[in-house]
């Protein structure tokens, strides 16, 4: 049964169709200025979707797109969701030295308020690249001044994972009010599986995506965390024949039903801005990893 008292949080991961992780290796971000970009068109697409639906979500941008496109990150404020950084450019956390992550971070900050005039809190890592490798991350996103990071998918996955890691909110800088908000992962025969959005949503049933969204809702008494991306509503958007055959299955099945099963989704479920679910989650977040 639905637990019709719960408030879930959509949110949205704002990068164009080049950008992506599984064409990380094929397309050179030094071409990406020379190719067609859609995600200004894909964004009022999203926008219409929930305008429709009548719901508010977060909207985690690189500051790569609201460089070029600050009249798209106006619109997603005053549509009054929340802006939300998602990075400059798409690089993994993981790729970056300290001092070149603050740099990253005060780089895209920079850019979405200047585009979008309102105080970023939130972060979302590229490609949820906040693991086990960088130790010195959530540190770096609290000395800067975040509220929040959902950066972090505590599953065994081949492009991310941090699997010793919480399912649900936790503080991860000991006298730090910060807290890292999971994407939403769900329990099966004692395994922990990635059921927070993005491919899993749309490759898979979209019972799948409901049942777990009341597992965590019901049995966990927890607000879900979903994503997605504004090309996966996008069926017009250019193929990459030169990708693997595992990018290319990964980014391009199932698009055509995306926007149908979000507005499922959107019709099943209460959903609200991340950052709105914040201080409900921050009371009962235990510090992890503990000393």
């Amino acid at each position: 049964m639905i637990n019709a008292q719960m408030v879930n949080a959509l949110s949205v991961d704002v990068e164009d169709w080049f950008q992506v992780g599984a064409f990380e290796r094929t397309i050179d971000r030094r071409d990406w200025d020379g190719l067609e970009c859609r995600v200004e068109r894909n964004v009022d697409a999203v926008l219409g979707l929930f305008a429709e639906g009548g719901v508010k979500a977060t909207f985690f941008s690189l500051g790569w797109v609201a460089e070029r496109f600050p009249a798209a990150i106006r619109r997603i404020v005053e549509a009054g969701h929340e802006l939300a950084s998602h990075g400059y450019d798409h690089q993994r956390v993981f790729t970056f030295t300290p001092d070149q992550f603050r740099a990253d971070l005060r780089k895209a900050r920079d850019l979405l308020e200047q585009a979008g005039g309102v105080a970023v809190s939130g972060y979302r890592a590229p490609s949820f690249s906040i693991d086990a490798r960088t130790p010195w991350a959530h540190e770096i996103l609290a000395e800067e001044g975040y509220a929040y990071s959902s950066s972090v998918v505590p599953v065994v996955h081949d492009h991310y994972g941090w699997p010793e890691a919480p399912r649900f909110a936790f503080h991860p800088v000991r006298g730090s009010d910060l807290v890292e908000l999971p994407v939403t992962t769900a329990r099966l025969a004692g395994r922990t599986l990635a059921a927070g959005g993005g491919g899993f949503f749309r490759l898979l049933p979209y019972g799948f995506s409901r049942w777990a969204v009341r597992q965590v809702n019901g049995r966990d008494r927890r607000p879900a965390i979903i994503y997605f991306h504004p090309w996966e509503i996008d069926t017009g958007q250019p193929r990459v024949a030169g990708a693997p055959l595992r990018s290319r299955i990964r980014h391009y099945t199932n698009i055509g039903v995306m926007a149908p099963k979000l507005r499922r989704l959107i019709r099943d479920f209460r959903w609200e801005r991340i950052d709105r679910l914040v201080a409900g989650q921050k009371e009962a977040a235990p510090c992890w990893p503990t000393p």
